[in-house]
Order: C-alpha cells, then sequence, then structure tokens
C-alpha cells in the first residue's frame, strides 16, 4: 500500500540454490569492491528455467519470517535514515554506463532477497555486509544483524545522472521505471494472481535476481529474477534501456503449481484518486490526483480504445476480450499542471505504461480492477492481460513483450483522441429538471479533427446498455482544435447497477476518432437530487 510513497522517498535521496546463505568472505582489500559468497557458477537463462521448473514440481516453501529484533517496529521515517553507500554501489568504481544500490530490510520488506552479479557467464552471490548502509537515526544497530541477512531489493542509476535512479525493484515482485521527466508512478509487476477476484488476491514475489555486468559502453542492462508463489515459480529477464520513452524487454517463463482462474500478464498498477470525470473524493484543494487517467487499448482487430478510469463506490471488475492485443496501458495523458496544482508529487510528470506483446498471446482479455479508495497513497488501479485458457500444473506458459516508460506510447492512433472527460447533473439550462439524468462532456483533439470545415457534420455515435440518451451534440472546440461531444444519460430505473457507454465521432460514415468507453454506476434513488450533485 504505502510502498510506492516509500520508494519515491528512499529515491528521491542521494550458483545453485540453496536454502541457506553462505557465511561472507574476508573483507575485501578495495573498498569498492564488494564481498562474495561461495564461487562463481555458470549461469544462463535456460538454467534460471530450469530452475524455476523444478521448484514447480515439489511444494511451495514460504521464506523464514525472522526479522532481527533491531529491524522489527520500524517505522516509515526510521526505515528512510537507512541510506545506501553510494560509494559501494556495484560498478561504482568501474567506468560503465550503469550502478547499482541495493535497500536494506525492514518495515514492509521482510523477506530476504538475494543478489547475484554475471560476469562472462559466471554468477557469483552478493554478501549482504552492514558497512554497504549508514544507519542514521534510523536506531538500528549494525552490530546486532547477521551476516546472512540478505537484501530487500535495488534500485539502478545511470551514467547521465548518478543521484537519481532510473528503475527499482522493491517488495514482491513489483518494479518501477522512470522516463524522460525523472518522476516515478505507477508499478508494473512480475505477475497477478486473482487480483479482483472473490479469493484473497497472491502475490508472487523476486526470491532472487542476477545482475549481469553491462560491457563497458554500452546503455543496456539485463537483469535475472527467480519468482515463487503458492501458486506458480518462473523466471524472467529485463533488458533496459533508459531515455525519454525507458523500454523494458521482458521474457517469463512460468510453471504452474495448480490450475491459476485469474491469471493477470504485465500487470501495471496505479492509483486514481480524483479527477476531471469523478469527484468523489474531491476534498482536496488540488483539482486532480491521480498517477494514470485511463486504460488504452489497441486491440488484435485495429480499434483503438480510451476508457477514463474512476474511484468507485465499490470494487469494480472488468473484462474487455481481444485476440492477440497490440498493446494496452494505464496512461496519463492529462500533463497540464494547473490541472493538479502539485508541485510535491507532480503528477503531471507521471509516466505513462505502455505494453506492447511480442509473438502470439491469442485469446484473452485486458482486465481492468478498480478498487475505491480515500488515500493517494493506496495503488487502487490494476490492469493486465489474462489468458483465455487457464495454467494448468505441469505447463510452461512463455510471454514475451516491452514496456515503455514515459508521456506517450510507441504507437498511436491516427484518429482523434479524448483529451478529456468530465461529468456533472444533466438537463437543460434554464428549464425545471423534473427528472435525474446525468451529463458527460467528452472532447476530441487530434487525427483529422483540426482540417475539417465550419460545414462539414460531424456525429457523435452513442450506445448505452440501459438508459436513454438525451440532448446530444457534437460541435467545434477551438480551444484545442478539437470537437466537444455532449450527452446525457437518463437512468431506466431505480437500479444502481452499472451502465456501459460507448462513443466515437463520425463524418459521412468514416470514424475520426477513437473508440470512447466509459461504466457509470447511477446514485440510489434517494440520492438523485435535481439540483445538485
Amino acid at each position: 500500500m504505502q510502498r510506492r510513497e516509500l520508494l519515491k522517498s528512499l529515491s528521491a535521496g542521494a550458483g545453485a540454490l540453496a536454502t541457506g546463505l553462505a557465511a561472507p568472505a574476508a573483507e575485501a582489500a578495495d573498498r569498492g569492491k564488494l564481498k562474495q559468497l561461495g564461487k562463481p557458477q555458470a549461469f544462463d537463462y535456460s538454467w534460471l528455467k530450469g530452475q524455476a521448473r523444478q521448484m514447480a514440481s515439489v511444494a511451495y516453501l514460504a521464506p523464514p519470517s525472522d526479522l532481527p529484533k533491531t529491524l522489527q517496529g520500524l517505522d516509515f521515517d526510521r526505515y528512510q535514515n537507512i541510506r545506501y553507500r553510494a560509494d559501494r554501489g556495484l560498478w561504482a568504481k568501474d567506468d560503465l554506463s550503469f550502478q547499482v544500490r541495493f535497500f536494506h530490510m525492514g518495515l514492509f520488506f521482510k523477506d530476504p532477497v538475494r543478489m547475484f552479479e554475471i560476469v562472462n557467464g559466471q554468477a557469483q552471490e552478493i554478501a549482504y555486509d552492514s558497512t554497504l548502509f549508514d544507519f542514521g537515526k534510523s536506531g538500528v544497530k549494525a552490530n546486532q544483524l547477521p551476516n546472512d541477512l540478505g537484501f530487500a531489493g535495488f534500485r539502478v542509476l545511470f551514467h547521465t545522472d548518478l543521484e537519481r535512479d532510473v528503475g527499482a525493484w522493491l517488495g514482491a515482485s513489483y518494479f518501477r521505471a522512470v522516463g524522460g521527466d525523472w518522476q516515478y508512478g505507477m508499478s508494473a509487476r512480475g505477475l497477478a494472481i486473482d487480483t479482483g477476484a472473490p479469493t484473497p488476491e497472491e502475490f508472487p514475489r523476486f526470491t532472487s535476481y542476477w545482475l549481469e555486468r553491462p560491457a563497458a559502453g554500452s546503455n543496456k542492462l539485463v537483469i535475472y529474477a527467480l519468482m515463487d508463489s503458492p501458486s506458480v515459480s518462473g523466471a524472467y529477464r529485463f533488458e533496459i534501456s533508459p531515455g525519454a520513452s525507458h523500454v523494458m524487454e521482458i521474457d517469463a517463463a512460468l510453471y504452474p503449481r495448480r490450475k491459476i482462474d485469474r491469471l493477470g500478464i504485465a500487470p501495471g498498477t496505479s492509483m486514481y484518486q480524483t479527477g476531471e470525470n469523478d469527484r468523489r473524493m474531491a476534498y482536496d484543494y488540488r483539482p486532480e490526483i491521480h498517477d494514470s487517467d485511463g486504460l488504452q487499448m489497441w486491440t488484435g482487430a485495429g480499434e483503438w480504445i480510451w476508457r477514463p478510469l474512476v474511484n468507485p463506490v465499490g470494487l469494480r471488475f472488468n473484462s474487455f476480450s481481444d485476440n492477440n492485443p497490440r498493446g494496452f496501458g494505464l496512461m496519463q495523458r492529462d500533463h497540464n499542471f494547473d490541472h493538479y496544482q502539485d508541485d510535491g508529487a507532480y503528477y503531471d510528470l507521471r509516466p505513462s505504461l505502455w505494453v506492447e506483446p511480442k509473438g502470439d498471446w491469442g485469446k484473452g482479455s485486458v482486465q481492468l480492477v478498480e478498487i475505491p479508495t480515500q488515500d493517494e497513497t493506496f495503488d487502487n488501479m490494476v490492469a493486465f492481460w489474462n489468458p483465455e485458457k487457464k495454467p494448468m500444473p505441469g505447463e510452461e506458459l512463455l510471454f514475451a513483450y516491452r514496456l515503455h516508460w514515459g508521456r506517450k506510447p510507441p504507437a498511436a492512433p491516427r484518429l482523434a483522441t479524448v483529451q478529456a472527460t468530465r461529468t456533472g447533473l444533466g438537463g437543460a439550462a434554464g428549464v425545471k429538471r423534473s427528472y435525474f439524468s446525468w451529463r458527460f462532456v467528452v472532447d476530441f483533439a487530434g487525427g483529422d479533427l483540426g482540417l475539417l470545415g465550419r460545414d462539414t457534420k460531424v456525429e457523435a455515435v452513442i450506445t448505452a446498455s440501459r438508459g436513454t440518451i438525451e440532448l446530444t451534440s457534437a460541435r467545434p472546440l477551438k480551444e484545442i482544435n478539437g470537437y466537444r461531444a455532449i450527452f446525457d444519460l437518463k437512468p431506466p430505473d431505480d437500479s444502481t447497477d452499472p451502465i456501459d457507454l460507448r462513443m466515437f465521432l463520425k463524418s459521412v460514415g468514416q470514424p475520426l476518432s477513437e473508440t470512447w468507453i466509459y461504466q457509470y454506476n447511477p446514485p440510489a434513488p434517494a440520492d438523485r437530487h435535481l439540483n445538485r450533485i
């Protein structure tokens, strides 16, 4: 829950797998070198997949929960006081494009993670060493920490700025990256299991990482990870390329221990509290508070879809069937500072996360889970791909995809796109309302809209699963060089069940815009006021 804010705060400051950890080697003479354990062993991705497959063939073994007393009970502020020493970073003394610094265990991070370095195809474990950290005012006593404690995670720094990290892996299978704005926002996960399902959600975790020493001058870093959970084990390969759009090439091999009803591939986790289309939690001085404002999808059939996010009253689950999707992701389209007025969290700089599938993903669905929240530190939006075929024990599931972190996805529709969605009480100005209706105002720009003549007839094509559509219009909006579509929805009865809406612009039978979709929950009859929201 608070992991996202913790990571932001921390970043703002400057062999065969055995159950136990070996004792650390003697202190290296050069303090730029990290202690290592055991002997180097041959490593490649095939070996890692073999390890994951073998793990899935036996019962899951939970990690030990024996955090040292000096680390137990750390609060947020005390944990933040534990800082990794910059001069002790992995490759800090080498003239390479990347450095890695580790996170200490404590607070929410109670499960040890093992770290390995790969050099010339040989992997050797990096030993935990309390001298790597400055414990500051945390109250942690370094002499009370065991030599085999392990790490909580790590962050990656790029040679262009060795004060701010470009990516971090911390907690379960969570990881994050920044784009050209150097701002963290939403998170990705290695895997999601039973998210939004009636059964408790399961959080697989990366138990070990292998960091491959990059070649001199290389701007790519390769990271491997081993995943484990009661339901599945897996092997992952990351190839990261920082930039204005930070790209991650990901290969995942999954080995289920059981049938999994809701498997989430390439999950993105974000936050939406309040925005221009949903003001249910608009009690803050800031007009909008969100990491992402919509789910964008590019279907296998070539249709572009935009679904604005909402902070619902109760948990909402939506599934969008597809075959071989071309892309999807939780996006932050609005980058206007004035719309947020936040000079601390800088929501206007939060990156979008676009998932680009590689290969044949077959039939399935993009699934969206929206969870109510009153607090911006809670990640309440999750989107992922769910294969139609349920994973079964003994199978090998292979998925490959690219993640793009940045302001804009690598692909975009040639049609006009949604610029804003606003909602409010319906009805005609100056006419007394005799019944309840809800208004939707959707702005489109881009594509060919700016080329249309004044006499061109533009139509908003609107459909609703229930209810009556009224007072429709589509008219030019010169302020954005686009068009504004407006309509009212009159609920058909007293039900609060969701109503699905769909709209796009067309002219002379030709589509002009992407497809806007929305799910509206009418208020209870007692809350359907005719003179206020």
